[in-house]
């Protein structure tokens, strides 16, 4: 590495035209300078410079050591300029992993980086855990409590939930009242073989707690199928996609059991490492964080995963 070194100040010297001045720009002795030439002259076995109380000038030798050093140290000086950007501004590939669902807020909260021609984004969405490292993720989006592991996690907020069913169904099978009715309804579960059924932990109006465990009629591991399902008459489900949301909106589905309402699910965005980040990831966190600490505008879906 000391030859790297020396090849560097060499090119520091002639770009300078002296050993003062070169030392001047390195932060370095003249006389250390001095030496570290005289030690590449020693390892090539040639001289590269005429010495001269008035000036420096290039041998033959130095003449064609010198372009290969210049450029040895302009490569270094532009790999540095692009970390320096890529730390600075961003650009390159933002790989981004997420449940299905996320697709529609995604877009609205990282919608700011398009004012960055030079940063291109791929989405990974998928309601099974993605594995980061495999896949080059930079960041993950993962509901719900967080499996222990190596990877670094960062709350961002909290979803809001909400039971839901179409009005056919209910039309059909009748509302339910309390939350242990639920028992007599068909349900559409997330987690397909869930040992014994899938708990619900609702809040009622005047902050007690029930909890029903659910055997589901359908389970899909897809929050579009879920959805889906819900719209179609299949049952009760647990409310948490925009296509959720615009249902509600439009009557296909409505609220069940609004007084109860389901915990709310915490999200975190996941990184494979630690320290510092490059500044496509710090703005899409920025980004993200600012999104989830708006006020809830409704239910909003994404899987457990």
């Amino acid at each position: 590495m000391n030859s790297y070194k020396r090849m560097a100040i060499f090119a520091e010297v002639v770009a300078a035209g002296s050993l003062t001045a070169a030392a001047r720009q390195l932060g370095m002795t003249p006389s250390a300078v001095s030496q570290h030439l005289r030690q590449l002259e020693e390892s090539l076995g040639l001289a590269l410079l005429h010495r001269s109380t008035r000036r420096l000038t290039l041998t033959e030798a130095g003449e064609r050591y010198h372009t290969g050093c210049a450029a040895m140290v302009a490569a270094a000086r532009s790999a540095e300029q692009a970390l320096a950007r890529l730390r600075d501004q961003p650009e390159g590939e933002l790989r981004l992993a997420a449940p299905i669902g996320f697709g529609g807020l995604l877009a609205t909260a990282l919608a700011p980086l398009r004012a960055h021609p030079k940063l291109s984004l791929h989405l990974l969405l998928d309601d099974a855990v993605i594995d980061l490292i495999a896949a080059r993720v930079d960041i993950a989006l993962r509901v719900g409590a967080l499996a222990d592991s190596t990877l670094v996690a960062r709350k961002l907020g909290s979803m809001k939930r909400q039971l839901c069913a179409s009005p056919a169904y209910l039309a059909g099978r009748g509302w339910p009242a309390q939350p242990q009715d639920l028992l007599q309804h068909d349900w559409l579960g997330g987690r397909p073989g869930a040992a014994g059924g899938e708990l619900l932990d609702l809040q009622g109006p005047d902050g007690e707690h029930q909890t029903v465990r659910m055997q589901g009629r359908v389970q899909a591991t897809q929050v579009t199928a879920l959805h889906a399902l819900c719209v179609a008459g299949w049952g009760i489900s647990m409310v948490v996609s925009d296509d959720d949301r615009r249902a509600l909106a439009d009557g296909r589905l409505l609220p069940v059991l609004p007084g109860w309402q389901p915990a709310d699910l915490p999200v975190y965005a996941v990184t494979p490492r630690r320290g510092e980040q490059p500044a496509k990831v710090r703005h899409a966190l920025e980004l993200l964080a600012a999104h989830f600490s708006q006020p809830a505008t409704g239910p909003t879906r994404l899987s457990a995963a």
